[in-house]
């Protein structure tokens, strides 16, 4: 691949290399998005990745976060781009600009704005012009910011991400696709070198291969698969053919996989989410990491090195000790280029044994200025003694042991030249232990390694040297060959010492640490011994924040919002209506017959979470994932008032068919709601046998003879084929007082496409089992349901349920954003009563609870946690949703990803010096049947260290 359009930029890459201004670098890069943490905390949570040794960030720019309705931008105050860009340069850490228009990142939409999915018949990740040109209208603001802010030209960024993991999604052109976007961002002024991520492996269908456009690799694997690196190295070669070096643009957090990914070439390793965050607002996402649906937490938090409230973990120690290793090694660890540890190395096994090692030795580095790291990972479950055989046939350890400890991968220096380090013509011959410093100043070089266990160093000098001092470490000479040997016997905080001094009067000190102490060790000075400093400990322990409660009741089917309802022809999604995120509440009248009873509701391609009420009887709250659902009930009748109260949690960020609200592309609400009067279970079926999986037409025509069909239960049919093909053939005569009819295969585990009447009518499976089929009935006349079946074998087909019954009409809709909400939050406290935990509500119950807090105990703020039952929170603070929770039990919460869900961040720099703090809580009680308690709410100081 020729990169020749971006020779100015001042990222240069070719084959296994990466350079920033001509000078060879490893780029570690920490996720770290301002749309995610307070403008007060950017200068803190930049500094803190660079203290623990990253160099760079990846941003993501967040389309919907900076124009919230069509043709209405922002980018003031919170959502500044150009002051965190600019602070950003100043802390000096590089910036991986990623501005979409899709990023996924569990956000909202994957920050595709919600008013393109009511756009007729636009496609979404694709050339279609519609699309291109909301594209072009988000670029044209964000664009320029970026040029104006890239690396050599007032900034550090040093290269721009177009789109993200496309191969994850069906484009159906992604070459024309990244084109198109690449062109857009050329002619907008980005001279950096642009690039395109892979999610799951796809360098064509995630770049188009598209000239100009750097394919780079996101990797989430089992960090303890063996066979990894043999993965890696294969995406390396490809890579390098095209002249392009390996990067990680996405990864696991833990340093270890970190590691073996580096022993593999890469040169950019950027671990998703090591800096965590908040999603305040309306701006959570929903995806399929649960089963399949699931809800993103207003809590963003992957583990890694950096809490949502800015607390350093221990992981972080790990980083700071990662580029303490490259930083010893400097341009020739960054010069390297990945090779085959059995080029060097290889490890003895124990015949005897009963189990070959799960430690693995694939990799190595072979270093610019000479020398190899070999990298040795644990990726079993216990610890195990090793062996290596090196190449000239010495094996090592040979006064020590070596030994390999899971999770952790040991980087081991092979013949690596010592004169980078002030120690001229000396070779390290080898080292159990791993270096990980190196200060060398006028007469003096330091070079520290550490161990777990043990430690053995063989080092090699032209001449003889003269021992000074031992203190820890034991050094052996072997006069004749020049090789020194040194062990030590890694003492969590013991500093084992042994210092020579060569033969041209300079003097090597070669320091031994525990690797729980290397973490922790500071940095050389001139002159300076080494020593070891203290993992931040933080006082966790609750306060008693002494908060004024009260709480007013709401009419659960009253409306939260000042505005008038807007009358419906017919229930649509809400996206249709310019509703984007927040509330909604659908109001209707049931149309069932009066002589009938209500057997139950059903509510059509519904989504995200719905509360229904009969006449201000509450029926439930559900979160069908966009399918519909039916609800039995006995409640209501002909004339009653139904209202259901919605709420958008987030569009999903990533595109699952299992579940229509999966779609990139879905919309919110519902499209339809029915009272249920005729419940119809269709049994004995016809059914024929094919052994095409072809649908043939003739077979699903009204008037095919299948009398001579055997007639079974439905899916009843028992096939030796895998997978089997079975059409099934049923009929039934709809009420004439009915105009619904909805089929529901109840308990299906097959593909299904059904015929109604020879007409397609759609198909169904197990995560969508419902299909509305009014457009094809005629009240009072038979209807013929035939249904092409598709099975694998032990996986049954369920039954077939009729629901037949009466659309509701007359509907209004209205609806409530943040602001609307705090609104009449306000106009409801006039109501309010003095109150006290625990709380509790009625099923179905809504209520403004409010909370008077004292003064922030410090300047970073408050963790709270929440515990309760039944109990869904809606956390407002200064203005803003600072966390939306479900606490846990009953039958109706979905499940809950991304973070906690039990507590959220009230940020400090959010609280009022001069004047009242307060929080104000929107509870629903959820659970149908049963009371909801918030039983009590838990403060726990943020920022405050132990005293030690």
């Amino acid at each position: 691949m020729n990169m020749d359009l971006k020779t100015e930029a001042a990222m240069q890459l070719s084959s296994s290399q990466l350079r920033i201004g001509g000078q060879a670098e490893i780029i570690l890069c920490a996720s770290l998005f301002y749309f995610r943490n307070p403008r007060a905390h950017w200068r803190e949570r930049l500094e803190q990745v660079k203290a623990f040794g990253y160099n760079a960030i990846d941003v993501y720019f967040p389309w919907n976060y900076h124009e919230l309705e069509e043709g209405s931008w922002d980018f003031a105050g919170e959502r500044d781009v150009e002051a965190f860009l600019q602070l950003a340069a100043e802390v000096g850490l590089w910036v991986v600009a990623r501005p979409g228009p899709y990023i996924c990142s569990e956000w909202d939409g994957g920050a595709l704005p919600a008013y393109l999915f009511a756009k007729p018949d636009i496609v979404i990740r694709s050339t279609d012009p519609i699309y291109l040109k909301a594209v072009e209208n988000w670029f044209d603001q964000i664009l320029p910011i970026l040029a104006k802010y890239e690396q050599g030209r007032g900034g550090s960024i040093i290269c721009v991400q177009l789109e993200n993991e496309l191969d994850f999604y069906d484009c159906p052109d992604p070459k024309s696709y990244i084109t198109a976007l690449r062109d857009m961002a050329l002619h907008r002024g980005i001279k950096a070198p642009m690039i395109a991520c892979a999610g799951q492996g796809g360098l064509y269908e995630a770049s188009g291969l598209v000239e100009g456009v750097v394919p780079t690799c996101n990797f989430y694997p089992n960090d303890k698969d063996p066979e990894f690196e043999h993965k890696v190295t294969a995406y390396e070669q490809r890579l390098s053919d095209s002249g392009l070096p390996l990067l990680v643009t996405e990864t696991n957090r833990s340093h270890f996989l970190l590691r073996r990914l580096f022993s593999c070439g890469a040169k950019l390793l950027g671990p998703y989410l090591q800096v965590s965050g908040t999603n305040f607002g309306f701006t959570n996402g929903t995806n399929n990491w649960g089963d399949p649906l699931a809800l993103m937490a207003s809590d963003y938090d992957f583990h890694g090195m950096v809490s949502p409230e800015g607390h350093i973990r221990k992981e972080a120690y790990e980083g700071r000790l990662l580029r303490r290793l490259l930083t010893a090694y400097g341009s020739s660890i960054a010069e390297a280029v990945s090779a085959p540890a059995s080029d060097i190395a290889a490890l003895i096994v124990d015949p005897a044994a009963s189990a070959a090692p799960s430690t693995i030795v694939k990799r190595q580095l072979l270093l610019g200025k000479g020398g190899h790291l070999l990298f040795v990972a644990g990726v079993g479950e216990k610890e195990e003694s090793l062996r290596l055989q090196l190449a000239d046939g010495s094996v090592i350890p040979q006064a020590s042991t070596l030994v390999s400890v899971p999770a952790k991968c040991s980087i081991i220096p092979v013949e690596v030249p010592l004169d980078s380090w002030g120690v001229n013509g000396g070779t390290l011959r080898y080292a159990t232990a791993e270096l990980t410093d190196a200060h060398s100043e006028t007469g003096r070089t330091v070079i520290v390694f550490h161990s777990m266990h043990e430690g053995e160093i063989a080092v090699r000098l032209q001449a003889p040297a003269a021992l000074i001092e031992e203190a820890g470490m034991t050094a052996a000479a072997n006069i004749d060959d020049g090789e020194y040997l040194f062990t030590f016997r890694a003492q969590p905080g013991a500093i084992a010492v042994c210092t020579v001094e060569l033969a041209d009067g300079h003097v090597l000190e070669l320091v031994g640490l525990a690797s729980a102490d290397a973490l922790l060790m500071n940095a050389i000075g001139e002159g300076e011994v080494v020593t070891i400093g203290r993992e931040i400990a933080y006082d966790l322990e609750p306060r008693d924040a002494a908060v004024s409660w009260s709480l007013s009741q709401v009419a659960p089917t009253a409306p939260i919002t000042a505005e008038a309802a807007t009358p419906l022809a017919a229930p649509d999604f809400l996206e249709r209506s310019g509703i984007y995120r927040g509330y909604a509440w659908y109001e209707a009248v049931s149309a069932a017959p009066a002589d009938q009873p209500v057997r139950g509701y059903l509510i059509e391609k519904a989504s995200d979470i719905l509360s229904l009420y009969a006449d201000g009887e509450y029926l439930g709250t559900h979160t069908p994932g966009g399918a519909s659902r039916f609800i039995p009930s006995g409640a209501g009748e002909a004339g009653s008032k139904l209202t259901v109260r919605t709420e958008i949690w987030g569009h999903t960020n990533f595109d699952d068919a299992r579940l229509p609200g999966l779609r990139l592309n879905s919309m919110k609400g519902l499209t339809g709601l029915t009272a249920v009067t005729g419940v119809k279970k269709l049994t004995n079926w016809w059914v024929l046998r094919v052994h095409s999986r072809t649908i043939q037409p003739e077979l699903t025509a009204p008037d095919y003879n299948d009398q001579e069909w055997a007639i079974v239960t439905f899916g009843g049919w028992l096939s030796p084929d895998h997978p089997s093909a079975e059409y099934f053939r049923n009929s039934f005569t709809p009420s004439s007082e009915a105009d619904s009819w909805t089929l529901h295969f109840n308990g299906i585990q097959s593909l299904a496409q059904v015929f109604v009447n020879g007409a397609s009518v759609g198909s169904v499976h197990p995560f969508d089992p419902y299909l509305n089929i009014s457009e094809h009935v005629r009240s009072g006349e038979a209807v013929q349901i035939t249904v092409f079946l598709e099975r694998v074998l032990g996986l049954g087909a369920g039954e077939v349920i009729v629901y037949e019954g009466s659309a509701a009409r007359s509907w209004r809709l209205s609806a409530s954003e943040e602001a609307g909400l705090l609104s009449h939050a306000e106009a409801s406290r006039q109501a309010a009563a003095p109150s006290a935990l625990p709380v509790t509500l009625a099923a179905g119950s809504v209520a403004w609870l409010y909370g008077t807090l004292p003064e922030t105990c410090s300047a970073n703020g408050w963790r709270v946690y929440v515990k309760g039952s039944h109990m869904k929170l809606t956390v407002f603070f200064g203005g803003t949703i600072v966390g939306r929770l479900w606490t846990e039990g009953g039958k109706s919460r979905p499940a809950m990803s991304g973070g906690s869900q039990e507590s959220f961040f009230l940020p400090g720099p959010w609280f009022a010096a001069d004047g009242e703090n307060e929080l104000v809580i929107l509870l629903e009680a959820i659970e149908h049947g049963a009371s909801a308690e918030l039983a009590s709410v838990t403060f726990v100081p943020v920022g405050l260290r132990k005293k030690q």
